[in-house]
C-alpha cells in the first residue's frame, strides 16, 4: 500500500487474483475495438461494513484510461477577418490597459501540460509575426516526436497574452502508459508544483469520461491540485470540444449521439479545477470586443463542453447558481473564451500561419490572463490567485464592476446559454482589466 501523510487517499496494489479475492469481485481481461487490451472488474467493489468509518469508497479496477488528446482543427487562414492576432486577443478581452502599464506576465511561469511536441522554429516565427519577444520553453520530460499542433498552439496562445512570462512544457504522455493514470496525473502535478511553485497551469487533455469513474479515482488529482493552490497556483482545463457529449467514445464521429454520450471530462470536472468552455467571438476590424455566443458546430457535433457532474456535489461557492437540470452537483464550465475555429486566433504550425480553436485554445488564453492578473495583484499588495473558483463566483455575485461578459445566446448539444451562469459558457468571458481590479477587491486588499 502507498500513502502519504496528509493525503485522504491511498493506493493498494496486488495481482488480479489477489485483488479479486480481497474485494469479492471478478476481474477479467478485455480487448477494445481499437485492439487495446486491459483488465476490468465486472462489478464495482463495495467497502466492507467494518471499514465504512474510515473508507468512503474504491476507485475503479480498470486497466485502461480512454484519454482524449485535443487536436486543433488546422484550417486555411483565408477566412473572414483572417483570424485574431495576439494583439487582437489582448484587445478583445481588454488586457491592453494592463499590458500598457507593464503587466505582461513578467516574473510569472505558465506550465503547459501536453501529449505532443513542438518545433522551436514555429514559436520563433509566431513571436516575429506578432512583434513579441522570442521565447524558449523549459521542457520537463522527454520531448515527444509526434507533433499534432496542440502543444504548439497552447504555448503560442499563452505567450500571446503574457509575452514576458516563462513558459514550461510538461510531457503528460506517460500518464496514459499502463494503468494507474489518475495517480500518475497527481504525481505529475505534484512534481510541477515542486519545480514551479505558484505557476499558472493549462491543460488541454481529456483523461476519460466522468461516468466511467468514481470520485475515489480522482482523489490523487484533487489532492495535488489542493496542494498547488496553497503555493498560489491556478489551474485551467479545457472543458472539451464535444458539445456536452464528452462520453462519446471511439472514433466513429459520424454515429448519431445518444443519451449515453452525455457527460464531462473527468479532470476538468473536479471542483479544484477552473474549467474553461468556448465561444464564438465577434470583434470589429481593430479587434475590439463586440459580442459572443456559445460555440457549437452542429454538423460536426463540436462545441463547448459542459454540464452536470456525475461525481461531485455542488461546491459551496457554486451554490445558488441555477441548474437547468435541478441536480445539486458540480457544474462546468466555470468561464469561457473564444474557441470557434472560424473566429479563432492565428498560430504558426509547420512554418505556416493557420487558424486554431477549440476549448484547448481557451484554456491557455485564460492561463496567460491569470499570469498578467497575478503580476498586477502582487504589485498592488494582493496575493497570487491560487484557488480561483471561489473568487470568480464571489466577483460575479457582487456585480459592482462587471468583469465578465455574460454570454446569453447559443448552446451546446445538451443545454442552452442564458443570463447569468449556464453550463455551456459558465460565468462568461473576461474583461481582464476590470477582472484584475475586482479580484483585488475580492481578496480584501486595496490599491
Amino acid at each position: 500500500m502507498q500513502w502519504r501523510p496528509g493525503d485522504d487517499w491511498a493506493t493498494v496494489e496486488g495481482t488480479a487474483r489477489a485483488m479479486a479475492g480481497a474485494l469479492a469481485v471478478d476481474v477479467r481481461d478485455y480487448r477494445g475495438r481499437r485492439g487495446q487490451t486491459f483488465y476490468a472488474a465486472t462489478s464495482q467493489p463495495e467497502p466492507p461494513p467494518s471499514l465504512l468509518p474510515e473508507l468512503s469508497g474504491f476507485g475503479r479496477l480498470l486497466g485502461y484510461t480512454p484519454f482524449r488528446e485535443s487536436r486543433p482543427l488546422i484550417v486555411s487562414r483565408d477566412v473572414p477577418a483572417g483570424g485574431l492576432t495576439a494583439q487582437d486577443l489582448r484587445r478583445a478581452y481588454n488586457v491592453v490597459p494592463l499590458t500598457d502599464q507593464g503587466y505582461t506576465g513578467k516574473g510569472r511561469t505558465i506550465v503547459i501540460f501536453g501529449f505532443d511536441g513542438f518545433d522551436q522554429s514555429d514559436l520563433d516565427k509566431f513571436a516575429e509575426l506578432n512583434q513579441l519577444p522570442r521565447f524558449t520553453p523549459i521542457v520537463v520530460g522527454d520531448m515527444p516526436s509526434e507533433r499534432t499542433g496542440e502543444t504548439t498552439m497552447d504555448l503560442q496562445m499563452a505567450h500571446a497574452i503574457a509575452p514576458d512570462a516563462q513558459t514550461v512544457y510538461v510531457n503528460a504522455r506517460p500518464t496514459v502508459s499502463g494503468d494507474g493514470a489518475y495517480r500518475k496525473i497527481g504525481e505529475m502535478m505534484a512534481d510541477a508544483d515542486r519545480r514551479f511553485p505558484g505557476a499558472e497551469w493549462s491543460l488541454s487533455i481529456g483523461w476519460g469520461c466522468d461516468k466511467m469513474l468514481t470520485a475515489a479515482d480522482l482523489a490523487p488529482v484533487r489532492s495535488a491540485l489542493a496542494r498547488a493552490h496553497r503555493s498560489g497556483t491556478t489551474a485551467f482545463d479545457a472543458s472539451g470540444d464535444l458539445a456536452g457529449l464528452e462520453c462519446k467514445g471511439g472514433q466513429d464521429w459520424s454515429a448519431p449521439p445518444s443519451i449515453d454520450d452525455i457527460g464531462l471530462d473527468s479532470v476538468a470536472s473536479v471542483p479544484e479545477m477552473t474549467a474553461v468552455g468556448g465561444t464564438t467571438l465577434s470583434t470589429d476590424e481593430h479587434g475590439q470586443w463586440l459580442g459572443e455566443l456559445a460555440w457549437f458546430d452542429v454538423p460536426l457535433t463540436h462545441g463547448s463542453g459542459g454540464g452536470v457532474s456525475a461525481l461531485f456535489d455542488r461546491p459551496a461557492w457554486q451554490r445558488g447558481v441555477p441548474s437547468d437540470r435541478g441536480r445539486n452537483k458540480r457544474l462546468i464550465p466555470d468561464v469561457s473564451a473564444v474557441a470557434d475555429f472560424f473566429t479563432g486566433a492565428r498560430m504558426v504550425f509547420d512554418g505556416e500561419t493557420v487558424l486554431a480553436g477549440g476549448t484547448s485554445m481557451s484554456a491557455p488564453v485564460w492561463a496567460g490572463m491569470a499570469a498578467v492578473i497575478d503580476q498586477y495583484l502582487l504589485d498592488h499588495g494582493g496575493r497570487l490567485l491560487g484557488d480561483l473558483n471561489p473568487l470568480l463566483y464571489r466577483v460575479q455575485r457582487a456585480g459592482r464592476l462587471p468583469a465578465l461578459h455574460d454570454v446569453t445566446v447559443g448552446g451546446n448539444a445538451v443545454a442552452m446559454a442564458g443570463p447569468g451562469f449556464d453550463s455551456v459558457t459558465g460565468l462568461g468571458t473576461p474583461d481582464v482589466d476590470r477582472l484584475a481590479r475586482s479580484l483585488l477587491v475580492a481578496q480584501g486588499t486595496s490599491g
